[in-house]
């Protein structure tokens, strides 16, 4: 496996708070009964787990306000190398609710927003971020303040100096940056079906607008979609491999597509080829299932995914 690095932006990270709590009554008090914060944001759980598979990380992100700096020290507790770009205004809160029975609520905010000279001093550091990388992940929102092609603009620099992609964003972000040609990117069910403008009835109605994303990206279309099947696909030249998830014992949801993510990502830098990327990515979301949110397992990578009767 390549001992290159992988260079991950963040680009609107966020301080994550569960509150797990008795029950979510409306118009009556709720208890909280446990409280607890981590480092948040797509981009940083894609971090996480690439350090847990083994893998050299550059994480990039803006960070402000007592939040911002807390999210820093969380990060370096965890031994995840970060470059902080420091911004004016509070790195945002997320809040999940979890009751007794595990269904989750979450709650995000958009984010701070970044003045322009902010925004550019985050470019600038992910560039250089990418010289040496093995691949680049761009996850998660981008920011207020933002250029809507913002992720576009980054992606054109990686083609321009040899860097592969891999993309996991949705909405107008996730629409300017398919034509910049990201090599492979990552949307869920209902990602892509928005993307696509209808929902879907039928899983080769899936394939089909995967197909016409991969189109437009000139890349690679990795459709994750819970405990169904999920897709990786490409239009020219015509490629189609279909998997189905590992069945776990469910504990959280939240971070798994990142790790998902990591997974594949491991695969690529690994030289091996797409039905490995693919269960790649499935084995690590699986693992992530069976964890509470934020955190990783205790045993390393390889044992743990033995140990789950997961492939390596």
């Amino acid at each position: 496996m390549s001992r290159k690095h992988i260079a991950v932006l963040c680009a609107n990270p966020a301080l994550d708070v569960e509150w797990r709590v008795d029950g979510v009554r409306p118009e009556e008090k709720n208890r909280i009964l446990e409280e607890r914060c981590w480092a948040g944001g797509k981009g940083v759980n894609v971090a996480r787990w690439l350090r847990w598979l083994g893998l050299r990380v550059r994480l990039v992100l803006p960070a402000g306000g007592a939040e911002g700096r807390e999210l820093a020290g969380a990060l370096r507790r965890e031994g995840i190398p970060c470059e902080v770009v420091e911004v004016g205004a509070a790195t945002r809160v997320n809040v999940l609710v979890t009751d007794p029975s595990g269904r989750q609520w979450r709650f995000n905010r958009s984010g701070p927003e970044l003045r322009a000279r902010e925004w550019r001093a985050v470019v600038e550091r992910f560039e250089a971020a990418l010289e040496g990388a093995a691949l680049a992940v761009l996850s998660g929102s981008l920011p207020p303040g933002a250029p809507a092609d913002g992720y576009a603009v980054l992606l054109g620099h990686a083609r321009r100096v040899g860097v592969h992609t891999v993309l996991d964003c949705d909405g107008e972000a996730l629409r300017n940056a398919l034509a910049a040609g990201p090599f492979l990117v990552k949307p869920n069910g209902e990602e892509l079906a928005a993307w696509w403008g209808r929902r879907f009835r039928t899983e080769q109605g899936v394939v089909r607008a995967a197909r016409a994303m991969s189109k437009v990206s000139g890349g690679w279309v990795l459709v994750s979609r819970g405990p169904d099947p999920a897709w990786l696909i490409r239009a020219e030249p015509s490629a189609a491999h279909r998997a189905r998830p590992p069945e776990v014992r469910l504990r959280n949801r939240l971070g798994a597509g990142d790790a998902l993510v990591a997974g594949v990502c491991r695969s690529i830098v690994a030289g091996e080829g797409p039905e490995r990327w693919l269960r790649g990515g499935l084995d690590t979301a699986a693992v992530c299932l069976g964890c509470e949110p934020g955190r990783l397992p205790a045993r390393p990578a390889g044992e743990r995914l033995r140990r789950a009767g997961l492939r390596t």
